[in-house]
């Protein structure tokens, strides 16, 4: 079985990625950070948004520290605006 989290993506980072959800492959665990590095080197369009994604992880905004593990849902949240 390949290791494999649940990206969901919302606002800018879904149009980034052209999905709302897909499944990304993980090599080994690793934290919130580095897989939003593995992400970002994935989808270069979403470098420039890299400072302000929030990441959640199973439901709960992750610290970027955290450890992700295959079969993890993992959120990226951009900022929201609006009124």
């Amino acid at each position: 079985m390949s290791n494999t989290v649940r990206l969901l993506a919302f606002a800018g980072a879904r149009d980034v990625l052209g999905a709302s959800e897909l499944v990304f492959p993980l090599d080994a665990p690793c934290t919130a950070e580095e897989l939003l590095h593995h992400v970002c080197s994935r989808f270069p369009a979403l470098v420039p948004y890299r400072r302000s994604i929030r990441v959640a992880v199973n439901g709960a905004y992750a610290r970027p520290d955290e450890e992700v593990r295959s079969g993890d849902e993992v959120a990226l949240i951009p900022p929201v605006a609006g009124g």
